[in-house]
């Protein structure tokens, strides 16, 4: 076996390289700061309102910012320092929190002050996410792209499983805690990337800015089908399909619990999405990605109408851990694809792109299942975003037959 073979076949062969576990590890910790930060905001908002759309609202507030911001945004990743860039933003997300943090201590009811902080951190987003994902490809050699992103969006979804549950049991000491805490871990995480030593080759810096250079992602995504299938699979997929927003909704008044059981219920789509990282780390995709990812899109579908349908707690954890398994192998065949075929010069653009399909889709989805709650009820809500959801990735298979048939994830090493 070969010295490159050897190292494909080492499941962590990406934590060789310094900067990119520096990378990773901030990733991790900025998400259990935003994952557990999002359960305070969702039970504060609830327990003073009780309106299932009041909760949609915090998800359109975290959304608008990036679908404003992104075109620029990526222009930015692209034009300047990543590291520089991932840096800065982290530092205003840490501001939102502690203006969060202010709300909580002086037990301020206004949802408008809250939203006004969730918005705040979404423009922080805007900016981390396209800086983010374009930073992860520079940090290893291309023939460890699929190993950096598998564990660099199982990091994620590790945040995913600590921070709601570290989140939930905090707030049962007020929401003062938990905002405190994400203060701290956002400061962390942007230590962290501040000590990246090699972000990759130097930015150009100050350049032209049209619509012919801001646009550029959405035409090099328009051009490769089997990229434009894959994210707009997410948007959809996400848009309709996802539940998280009505947990607080769920856990109250449907599974009866408190903080601690809404903590356990966001922690499990994260739970089965760090299990399936770990196991594709080992195990990669190695022939037929794009109908693997269309079959997770599909059972992600599945899995969310059974779980709109449950009525107990062990089971809804359960139905929500195959959520986050489905989906985790729906975003390493995504995102492998899209940072492989991308050239580095405009990873910032189509990444900018991709998060507004994606982040910007579930921070929309909140909203989207605020409103359906609203008109026919949580659990019909939430059953009929995962039948939409089937039905979305049967039509993307007919619609992106490029993404159907693809085979590998790196075509071209």
């Amino acid at each position: 076996m070969s010295v490159a073979d050897a190292a494909a076949a080492d499941g962590y062969v990406a934590f060789r390289y310094h900067d990119f576990r520096l990378h990773c590890a901030a990733r991790f910790i900025y998400g259990v700061a935003l994952s557990s930060q999002a359960v305070a905001v969702g039970w504060y908002i609830y327990s003073v309102t009780h309106s299932p759309f009041a909760l949609g609202i915090a998800g359109l507030s975290t959304f608008l910012p990036s679908a404003v911001l992104s075109l620029f945004t990526g222009h930015v990743a692209d034009t300047y320092n990543r590291r520089i860039i991932l840096t800065s933003a982290f530092c205003v997300a840490g501001l939102a929190s502690l203006a969060l943090l202010s709300i909580a201590w002086f037990g301020i009811e206004d949802v408008r002050a809250i939203y006004a902080c969730v918005v705040m951190g979404g423009m922080a987003r805007a900016f981390a996410n396209p800086a983010a994902q374009s930073l992860t490809p520079n940090l290893v050699p291309k023939e460890n792209f699929a190993n950096a992103i598998t564990w660099y969006t199982s990091a994620w979804s590790a945040s995913r499983i600590i921070g709601p549950s570290l989140g939930g049991f905090l707030y049962i000491a007020g929401p003062v805690a938990p905002f405190a805490m994400t203060c701290v871990l956002i400061a962390t995480a942007a230590v962290f990337v501040f000590f990246i030593r090699n972000p990759g080759p130097p930015r150009k810096g100050a350049g032209p800015v049209n619509w012919a250079t801001l646009s550029a992602g959405l035409r090099f995504i328009y051009s490769r089908k089997v990229i434009l299938g894959g994210i707009s699979l997410d948007l959809f997929g996400v848009l309709f399909g996802g539940a998280t927003a009505m947990l607080p909704a769920i856990a109250q008044d449907t599974l009866h619990t408190g903080p601690w059981g809404l903590g356990l219920l966001r922690s499990s789509p994260a739970v089965g999405a760090i299990l399936m990282g770990a196991f594709l780390a080992h195990n990669a995709i190695k022939r037929r990605a794009g109908a693997k990812m269309l079959t997770a899109v599909a059972c992600y579908g599945l899995a969310t109408i059974g779980f709109g349908l449950s009525h107990n707690i062990f089971l809804s954890m359960a139905l929500l851990a195959m959520v986050g398994a489905s989906d985790q192998i729906s975003v390493i065949v995504r995102h492998t694809i899209v940072q492989s075929e991308t050239p580095d010069e405009m990873r910032g653009r189509v990444s900018a792109v991709n998060s507004i399909f994606v982040s910007g889709s579930s921070d929309l989805g909140e909203f989207e299942s605020g409103v359906t709650a609203a008109w026919w009820g949580v659990v019909a809500s939430i059953v009929f975003g995962g039948a939409a959801t089937v039905g979305f990735a049967l039509a993307w298979a007919k619609l992106f037959p490029e993404l159907r048939d693809r085979d590998k994830l790196v075509e071209r090493v």
